[in-house]
């Protein structure tokens, strides 16, 4: 990835404009994406077309396929977390979006996967926590602020 074009799309990530911040966000899943060009794209869609119909374990073997070939490939971590969360293993959605951290620590959809995670969880500081690092790469994301607002009311 190239590190200056990542780091001018961050700051636009923290514009006022919304759409110099839409285009920047666009543009950074797009990288994410093709991080491992079309070999590693070929895998997220063969695994988006499982999951879309219903073939959740054939998309969990996909993207553990894709992981174990490709450990640093960290949307294919993101992916797998994704799906993790969405049938409700939220332990494992966990260690997936913390690995994605690691690989890639501006990702901001894993720190709110991460924060979806543990407010389900009921652990209502750590999803702060995750909440307000996705915040920190992107200012204006509403949901984040919302979010943080019902996890401190939860607490409260």
């Amino acid at each position: 990835m190239d590190n200056s074009s990542i780091e001018s799309l961050l700051e636009d990530l923290k514009q006022p404009d919304e759409n110099i911040r839409d285009r920047a966000t666009r543009e950074l899943w797009r990288i994410w994406f093709h991080q491992k060009g079309i070999y590693g794209l070929e895998f997220l869609q063969r695994a988006q077309r499982a999951i879309e119909t219903g073939k959740i374990s054939e998309a969990e073997e996909i993207l553990t396929e894709l992981i174990n070939d490709q450990p640093d490939f960290a949307e294919a971590w993101n992916r797998r977390a994704v799906l993790y969360y969405s049938i409700g293993q939220y332990r494992k959605a966990i260690q997936d979006c913390e690995m994605v951290i690691k690989l890639n620590p501006v990702h901001f959809g894993a720190f709110h996967g991460l924060g979806l995670c543990y407010a389900t969880l009921k652990n209502y500081k750590k999803a702060i926590h995750a909440f307000q690092n996705a915040l920190e790469i992107q200012p204006y994301a509403l949901i984040n602020q919302r979010l943080i607002l019902e996890c401190t009311a939860r607490i409260s």
